[in-house]
């Protein structure tokens, strides 16, 4: 329970130090950990969100080969470009370090001498590709040469990018070096091992106390138990990274997973130093009253959940993770993203075009927390026009227009109380626990929707009161209603502060407040109360409405790429493999046969149609990306199959009650599910 614990300490995974920040790497492991810290601060608790930049590694030394300069050049630039960007998106660290800093070095040469010292590691001569040319032994992405899935003839050492197959440089057909061309020869070197088998029964006898983890993260952790762990080389043969600190070990450096994770204690240190007492990273990584959450992308799991966690048990005096809340992967515009490709969007390029708050918003709620995501600058679009700016921003601005139009930008005396106002009220004061709950659990799509749901309410207790009315007819009752609706405003403004950082600032300033939103308290957000007669702030904009012609540059761009890349291949890219579930939550689907009644296309769209069903007595109104493939009057009468208990959505602003299916070929065509015989719209599908 969170009550057991006295501090939180909250770590990202260390972004790479190679490229610029993408939105996948804000939908994975930053803007979730971001949200998490910002309101266990409001909870008043000790939290503390510690980060850097990940800077020893292969992709840091091709990256400063291509470019003709030393590696330290690559992470210079790339640290303090993605630090700015993250603070242009709001991102709270309390510390960001880098791997290549002194006190890093020392902290993993020490950990690395402690496990030596206590006889744990493995050391083992093996044969390496070695490139006699340039007179190295080559890491996996030095390697080149042909898959042996797929014959791709440019396939990595550990990865073939065309068809995602994970391989060993071993594997490859016709291995050449990256760097000179030449083909490399085996030649004998010596590397230290961690020898994970012998700790695995340590490692899955705590997994097992996890069973609240999610099922995305303990699927993967417990697939690699069952498999059976194996040795793991602590040390490898490079230039660029931390000397391993003993005698004959020349040229051999700390293999970068196993100095990475401890990036976060070497960045706590530094953190604790800044604050003027060096020891007190102590208290969060040793004391076991600690609760350590990583937040990781899918591809961290297996360091974050077995490798990590087993050298601290090793070590014995730090804390072991608590959770390990990671996400899977975000797609964008239905393809993988691809930096090499610049098939992207770029974070800073973002923050010159767009706010931030409503990205946050958007990344948020189509999070891949437990299986992939797909971002579309079109659903972004309509996220923030229809329910940033017409349900949050709407009340906040009808609200305090309203107030400053019929009460001289003051509160009005709140007066009796009706059903509708002690309703309004109750949902306010319920809404911190509520949400607060979800954010515990790291439900953070949940706890969007149930936000959003108060902005809802908010709005039609608005208009059920109809002050424009009882301004006229019953001033007592229209004071206490625009009374209760700043109330309102001002429980939201914090509520919003975790996700919408910016806005809330700017809707807690409009509320007449001079100190700032972040200092207030999560569990009393809904009990706020101002006195009668106080003064309110200039009223603004709160979210502006984004336009065709903003956007539409941005799906051009994107789509130009994925043009280039297809372009001349006819053979059908290899589908990801997605997550198996259990039948329980396949059973959780209502599948039922529809009949079209009414169909027209969606104005300004050239793949939407919006189309009205028959589903046995209940009538129906779902909006499908069918355009290109039906016409509207071909639809009419068709018996399809859709997905009944989606929650509604909007798209364009038009209400979607549901989701039909469609298969679709190699070429993108749709073709419509549908009952092989004629059943009465309504049927269930089993």
């Amino acid at each position: 329970m969170e009550s057991d614990y006295k501090r939180i300490l909250v770590t990202s995974a260390l972004p790479y130090a190679n490229g610029p920040i993408h939105l996948g790497h804000l939908a994975g492991a930053y803007l979730p950990a971001d949200i998490y810290v910002r309101y266990q601060r409001l909870k008043q608790r000790d939290v503390i969100y510690i980060c850097g930049s990940d800077e020893h590694g292969v992709p840091i030394t091709i990256a400063a080969e291509k470019k003709g300069v030393s590696p330290q050049v690559i992470v210079d630039e790339f640290h303090y470009r993605n630090k700015a960007a993250f603070e242009k998106f709001g991102m709270s660290f309390d510390y960001y370090g880098r791997t290549s800093s002194k006190v890093h070095h020392e902290t993993s040469q020490e950990i690395f001498l402690r496990l030596h010292k206590k006889g744990l590691f493995n050391r083992k001569t093996e044969k390496q590709l070695y490139d006699q040319k340039a007179k190295m032994f080559l890491a996996d992405r030095y390697v080149k040469g042909t898959c042996p899935s797929c014959s791709y003839p440019d396939a990595y050492g550990d990865q073939c990018e065309k068809c995602g197959t994970t391989l060993s440089p071993a594997e490859l057909i016709n291995p050449k070096s990256a760097l000179t061309g030449e083909k490399p020869v085996y030649k004998e070197t010596e590397h230290w091992y961690l020898p994970l088998g012998q700790l695995q029964e340590n490692v899955t006898k705590w997994i097992e106390t996890k069973n609240y983890w999610k099922t995305n993260v303990l699927g993967q952790v417990k697939s690699w138990l069952n498999d059976g762990l194996t040795d793991r080389a602590v040390t490898r043969d490079l230039s660029w990274g931390i000397p391993v600190p003993l005698d004959h070990a020349e040229g051999k450096v700390l293999y970068v997973w196993f100095d990475a994770p401890i990036g976060y204690i070497s960045a706590t240190k530094e953190w604790a130093t800044d604050k003027g007492d060096p020891d007190l990273w102590k208290k969060y990584w040793q004391d076991r009253q600690t609760k350590l959450v990583h937040f990781i992308g899918k591809d961290n799991i297996v360091f974050h959940c077995i490798m990590f966690p087993a050298t601290l048990m090793e070590l014995g005096d730090y804390v072991l993770p608590d959770n390990v809340p990671a996400n899977e992967f975000l797609n964008l515009e239905g393809n993988k993203l691809s930096t090499s490709k610049n098939y992207a969007v770029w974070l800073e390029d973002y923050v010159q075009k767009f706010e931030i708050d409503p990205l946050r918003y958007y990344l948020t709620v189509n999070a891949p927390e437990t299986k992939d995501a797909d971002f579309t600058w079109q659903e972004f679009q309509q996220r923030n026009n229809s329910e940033l700016a017409d349900i949050l921003g709407n009340f906040i601005n009808r609200t305090l227009t309203f107030a400053n139009k019929q009460y001289n930008g003051r509160v009005p005396e709140r007066g009796v109380l009706d059903d509708l106002d002690k309703d309004m009220l109750k949902t306010l004061k319920e809404a911190p626990q509520q949400i607060g709950a979800m954010y515990e659990t790291f439900d953070f799509r949940k706890a969007v929707y149930a936000f959003m749901d108060i902005g809802r309410a908010a709005n039609k207790y608005f208009n059920d009161q109809e002050p424009w009315r009882t301004v006229k007819e019953d001033i007592e009752k229209c004071a206490t209603t625009i009374n209760i609706c700043i109330h309102a405003v001002q429980t939201l403004a914090v509520l919003m502060e975790p996700l919408l950082p910016f806005s809330a600032e700017k809707a807690w300033s409009m509320a007449g407040h001079k100190d700032s939103v972040h200092a207030q308290q999560w569990d009393t957000a809904g009990e706020i109360s101002l006195p009668a007669g106080h003064n309110l702030g200039k009223v603004t904009i709160l979210f502006r409405k984004f336009e065709d012609s903003e956007i539409q540059p941005e799906i051009d761009r994107l789509r130009s790429i994925s043009e280039s890349l297809n372009s001349g291949q006819t053979e059908t890219k290899p589908k990801q493999e997605k997550p198996k579930i259990g039948f329980d939550e396949f059973a959780k689907l209502d599948l039922r046969v529809a009949r079209v009644i009414e169909a027209e296309k969606v104005e300004k769209t050239d793949k939407l149609l919006k189309l009205q069903l028959e589903l046995g007595t209940e009538k129906r109104q779902i909006v499908a990306g069918v355009a290109k493939n039906y016409q509207p009057d071909e639809m009419i009468g068709k018996k399809i199959i859709i997905i009944a208990n989606l929650e509604p959505v909007k798209i364009r602003g038009i209400e979607s009650n549901g989701m039909l299916l469609a298969a679709e070929d190699s070429e993108g065509r749709l073709s419509l599910l549908g009952p092989d015989r004629d059943v009465e719209s309504g049927a269930e599908i089993h």
